[in-house]
């Protein structure tokens, strides 16, 4: 535990130890200001409520965390720290995890920036706080189900455009899984239980519930589950690099 605490400590401070984490969070406030308040009509809307902003979350999600998941280890393959890394006193489970976790708080602060967004509707209105608080563990826990992806696709290879474009399309496919258009392409050949386990894997039906203040065991199961799969895959991916 102490060793994935240094661990954690220090792939959290890598990030500030160049320009990227600060660019990133400039165009994170900027891409979810602009969102919310032209493409979302925050003030035309008239209503007291951050749905316009949590709304664009999956579709700004899809670029923006595959753009930090994907120097997670793919960076350290091709520099070659990832030898010097695994030499270290500590397991490939431990640093997957602190990898994923340091990540996973930096966009964790990137949102919380956002707060300026609920002092506003505070203060133009009297909203419903714990729909909105809500609405940011749904945000905060789908971007770590689309880390986790953006992560494992990380370890597959050591060119990072790569594992930026495998990153997208694969979270593309969870966030599409569950629309009609989809589905319509499997009902006609599997069964109703494998189109229904289809549209289950959405993320947009798990956010969606969240985001309206529907906070169910199922929807935290689900990402919690996401999120375990594939950090298990991102282990047994390094594992199998190592014994190469």
């Amino acid at each position: 535990m102490n060793n994935l605490g240094i661990l954690l400590r220090r792939e959290l401070a890598s990030y500030f130890a160049t320009p990227v984490a600060y660019v990133f969070i400039v165009i994170f406030l900027l891409m979810a200001g602009a969102f919310t308040f032209y493409l979302g009509g925050f003030y035309e809307r008239e209503i007291a409520d951050l749905q316009p902003f949590f709304t664009f979350h999956p579709w700004l999600y899809l670029f923006l965390v595959p753009a930090i998941g994907m120097r997670l280890w793919a960076e350290e393959r091709k520099s070659g720290t990832i030898e010097l890394l695994l030499t270290l006193p500590v397991t490939t489970g431990e640093a997957v995890i602190a990898k994923f976790l340091a990540a996973w708080l930096f966009v964790g602060l990137a949102l919380a920036l956002t707060f300026p967004t609920w002092i506003t509707v505070n203060v133009l209105g009297d909203p419903d706080n714990g729909v909105i608080l809500a609405g940011y563990l749904g945000s905060w826990l789908m971007a770590g189900g689309f880390l986790a992806i953006s992560a494992c696709l990380s370890a597959v290879t050591r060119n990072q455009v790569v594992a930026f474009i495998l990153a997208v399309v694969v979270c593309f496919g969870f966030l599409l899984s569950g629309l009609p258009m989809v589905l319509d392409l499997f009902r006609g050949w599997l069964p109703q239980a494998a189109v229904d386990a289809i549209a289950n894997l959405s993320f947009l039906g798990h956010f969606d519930s969240i985001s309206r203040g529907v906070v169910e065991l199922r929807d935290l199961v689900y990402f919690a589950l996401v999120i375990g799969f594939w950090l298990a895959a991102n282990r047994i991916v390094i594992e199998l690099k190592k014994a190469h």
